[in-house]
């Protein structure tokens, strides 16, 4: 997010594009009476600001003896595939996803039953795609960290807990939506196998 926008914080949050957004007027209109944004585009900033803590442990691992090494060439591709702008998108599409599932609990809507399945399937998507997301850039950290520089390792294992979080958040949403037993089981497997990285990473 950015550090200045001529968006007021109080205005309406269906004109507002969340990545262009101060950190200080996103969370003014989160913890506002409105339904959005709401928890999976919090989620979704969650992820973004732990891919950009993570991708600043590799920009740290970049020096010359990270280059002779071949280390800063795994930071970069680390970096890149942190892909930041991908997840702050994710939180424009929750808000997006959200207001048109709304749409379905009009009875006047004149939605087909085709339109309204495609929108609730889009709303369980969305936050699908966060868990996945979370979970791919989780590794892609663990990966990198042999190669990080040792002074900023505990940046490197931050990102992966913000990510880890985030994931955990986004479930939440993916239950609200109700997805079938076997893509709970599914998601639930990548939480676990993101609980044992981070339960490593703390000693546990």
């Amino acid at each position: 997010m950015s550090s200045s926008s001529t968006t007021n914080a109080t205005g309406n949050a269906d004109d507002l594009i969340l990545a262009r957004q101060s950190i200080n007027e996103f969370c003014e209109i989160l913890s506002s009476k409105q339904p959005t944004p709401g928890g999976g585009a919090s989620a979704a900033i969650g992820a973004a600001i732990g891919a950009a803590t993570a991708s600043m442990s590799g920009a740290y691992t970049q020096r010359k003896k990270d280059e002779e090494s071949g280390s800063a060439d795994v930071a970069r591709a680390m970096i890149t595939n942190m892909d930041i702008p991908s997840l702050l998108k994710m939180a424009d599409d929750d808000v997006t996803a959200y207001k048109s599932l709304q749409s379905t609990w009009k009875k006047d809507s004149g939605l087909t039953p085709e339109q309204t399945k495609d929108i609730e399937s889009n709303a369980l998507n969305v936050p699908t795609v966060l868990v996945e997301a979370c979970y791919k850039r989780i590794l892609d950290v663990q990966q990198f960290l042999p190669q990080c520089n040792p002074t900023i390792t505990s940046d490197a294992k931050v990102g992966i807990h913000q990510l880890a979080g985030a994931a955990r958040s986004a479930y939440q949403t993916v239950l609200v939506n109700s997805p079938p037993d076997e893509e709970k089981e599914r998601l639930m497997k990548l939480l676990r196998e993101i609980q044992f990285i981070e339960n490593e990473l703390l000693g546990l």
